[in-house]
């Protein structure tokens, strides 16, 4: 099995933290393994918690944790004016129009509080689904119909197929936001396609969007998708058992080496989240450990 590029897909929605840096430290573990070159490719299309320092701060870390990588920007002005998701918003919209045409999609104009209300786990379950409304409506979502979606087969890694039932959590997914910016799964699948990912490596809890967009790939006919390799690694916890998050706040990068805290320290904090009984202080000893 030859797969040539993965990718590092971090968020410029706050500072990274441990568990960002976990992930991308396991990518560049079976990228070496396989032979595979890293794209860096940062998802930047949520302008409401863009901001320039959090890009900075994905510089910052990898080159702080010698995590180097084949394709994408070299730096802020780099990325801003050659990478950044904006110049590829004329693809994500021709996607979306395609998926209009197709009859796949629906309008929903719920808020994140009603879909609460409607159902306490907050996933939403086609709520809008019969109450037809107009694609043009302002203020609305739209929103992929899953309601007939069968079982889905996706390549895992290393070598097995795998198939699903789509979760709650990936059911009824949005492809445009009220903003009517595409939303996330939409422009994953586009630039993962457009750049030629076929290995795409992310924790356990990111499995709802690999079959999310493993539906969206099918439905624009985007046949090259299904030859993507998938690996869903575990996830580090933090205190009370929890994922680690920029959303609960979990303690960043930044705030680490502002406290002088070395990348031996780093390596030590991983180890000690992962279970190591022996203390971790380099790259090689991390990735003995985790021995994938």
């Amino acid at each position: 099995m030859e797969l040539q590029l993965t990718r590092l897909a971090p968020t410029p929605s706050g500072f990274l933290h441990l568990g960002n840096l976990y992930s991308f430290l396991i990518t560049k573990i079976l990228a070496e393994k396989n032979g595979s070159k890293i794209l860096l490719r940062i998802d930047d299309l949520d302008r409401d918690r863009y901001r320039q320092e959090y890009v900075q701060d994905i510089f910052d870390t990898l080159d702080f944790m010698e995590i180097s990588y084949d394709e994408g920007p070299k730096d802020l002005r780099d990325f801003e004016s050659n990478w950044s998701q904006i110049h590829r918003m004329n693809s994500y919209l021709e996607a979306v129009e395609n998926l209009r045409k197709e009859k796949v999609l629906f309008a929903c104009d719920c808020t994140r509080k009603k879909i609460q209300q409607l159902d306490s786990s907050g996933y939403y379950l086609g709520y809008c689904l019969d109450r037809r409304i107009p694609l043009d409506r302002a203020e609305t979502a739209w929103r992929f119909n899953t309601f007939n979606t069968d079982f889905i087969k996706i390549k895992e890694y290393p070598d097995k197929v795998a198939t699903y039932t789509l979760p709650e959590d990936g059911a009824f997914f949005m492809v445009r936001k009220k903003d009517r910016l595409p939303a996330y799964q939409l422009t994953s699948v586009i630039d993962d396609i457009h750049f030629g990912v076929d290995f795409i490596v992310r924790g356990k809890d990111l499995l709802s969007s690999s079959l999310d967009q493993k539906i969206l790939a099918e439905s624009l006919g985007e046949n090259s998708f299904n030859q993507v390799t998938f690996h869903h690694h575990g996830l580090i916890k933090g205190p009370k058992n929890v994922k680690l998050s920029k959303s609960d706040g979990a303690t960043s990068i930044q705030f680490l080496r502002k406290e002088g805290k070395s990348t031996a320290d780093l390596y030590q904090l991983l180890g000690e989240l992962i279970g190591s009984d022996s203390p971790i202080r380099t790259y090689e000893e991390f990735k003995a450990f985790v021995n994938l």
